[in-house]
Parts: structure tokens; C-alpha cells; sequence
């Protein structure tokens, strides 16, 4: 179940995938996805099942079929490392599309912009619709609403008991939103929300505001 929320007098659907759909621009916005990063894990000796490579497509395409968007667009961290035979699936996976697919480039994405172009992708260091800002680390300025990644924010819920949960979210403040990553096996941060922020948790198959 997603979450229908008004940024910036801008409306988004928040999907608990962390996929953000943009409604005024029709398009998905994603942050964080790091394509091969298991792979990377089971070749310095982790056991990371196989299967797990697949998962992100199928979010992907789970995604995209629950939006149908014209457009998406990823905020950086893409691909975790350099290229490998993820990359392979990827290309793949581009050319069964038929939406516009681009990448504001992350500290990850280390894999030259000239492969992704050949691909079809559209490669960009930030990009500004109107008063919105879509980079891949946060930025903080008066003038525009930032959307970005790269924190993988989650916040902490303590519970009865003393229990305690980590739960990935969408972090917003008077700057912007940090989306949470896409990815698996990304890992996350822990931010401590303060007076005029909005947590958007990711619990289970809903998102949900959290007071």
C-alpha cells in the first residue's frame, strides 16, 4: 500500500519498496538500488545466495507495473561497483523497457557515463524540475526542495518491553526528502527526526507517517 503525501505543494506516492513516484511528473524516482553489490559480497566469501540478484529486477518490474510511469529516473548508486555480470542482466533488463530511463550519477556509479548512454540511459550529475532539486547526496539550500539518497535513512522505534526495531523510511525536512535504498543488503543509517521533519516508515507493505 503506498502513501499519498504533498511536498513542496508537489504530490508523491511513497511505495514501500522505497520507490517514490513523482505524480506532477509521472515518474519513479529511486535511490540506492547498487546492482551487484550480493555478487560482491559472494566473491569476498559471503554467503549470499544467488537468487538475490534477481530480486532487484523483480522490484524493479513490480514497481513500474504498480505506477506505470512514462519516466524513471534513479537518484544515484546504481550499480555498486565497477563492471561486472550484473551488468550483463542490466542491459537486458534497459532494453525490455520502454519508459525513459535515467541516472543522476552517485559516488558508486563508477562504471563510465559512456556505457550507460550506449544503453539508451540518460546520465546527469543533478537535475532541477521547476523548484525541485533531484541529486544523489543531500544538499541543503533556500531555494529549491532537495529529493536525493545516498543516507539509506532509517529511524529506530523502541517499543514495550524496551523492544527496539530499525525501520527503513523517507526522511523529509523544510530542505527536502532522502529517499531509503532500493537495494538490498545496502544497510542503512539511523537519523534522529527533530521538530518540523516528517518520517515516512516502510513497515512490511505499507508506508506509513509516523508522529
Amino acid at each position: 500500500m503506498t502513501l499519498e503525501v504533498i511536498l513542496n505543494s508537489q504530490k508523491f506516492q511513497l511505495h514501500p519498496t522505497g520507490a517514490c513516484y513523482w505524480v506532477d511528473q509521472d515518474v519513479v524516482l529511486l535511490a540506492d538500488v547498487h546492482l551487484g553489490k550480493s555478487a560482491h559480497f559472494r566473491k569476498h566469501g559471503m554467503a549470499v545466495p544467488s537468487q538475490a540478484d534477481d530480486k532487484e529486477y523483480d522490484k524493479l518490474n513490480d514497481v513500474i507495473a504498480h505506477f506505470d510511469p512514462s519516466r524513471i529516473w534513479f537518484l544515484g548508486d546504481l550499480f555498486h561497483s565497477y563492471q561486472n555480470a550484473e551488468w550483463h542482466f542490466f542491459e537486458q533488463w534497459v532494453r525490455m523497457q520502454d519508459i525513459e530511463v535515467l541516472l543522476v550519477m552517485g559516488n558508486h556509479d563508477i562504471i563510465s557515463r559512456e556505457q550507460f548512454e550506449k544503453l539508451g540511459v540518460k546520465t546527469v550529475e543533478h537535475l532541477q524540475m521547476g523548484s525541485v532539486l533531484l541529486t544523489h547526496h543531500p544538499v541543503q539550500e533556500q531555494a529549491v526542495f532537495n529529493i536525493a539518497g545516498h543516507i539509506h535513512p532509517a529511524v529506530k522505534l523502541t517499543g514495550i518491553g524496551r523492544q527496539r526495531m530499525k525501520i527503513p523510511c523517507f526522511f523529509s525536512t523544510n530542505y527536502g526528502m532522502i529517499l531509503p535504498a532500493f537495494g538490498d543488503f545496502t544497510g542503512t543509517y539511523t537519523l534522529k527526526p527533530q521538530k518540523g521533519n516528517k518520517v515516512f516508515a516502510c513497515v512490511e507493505n505499507e508506508v506509513i507517517e509516523l508522529s
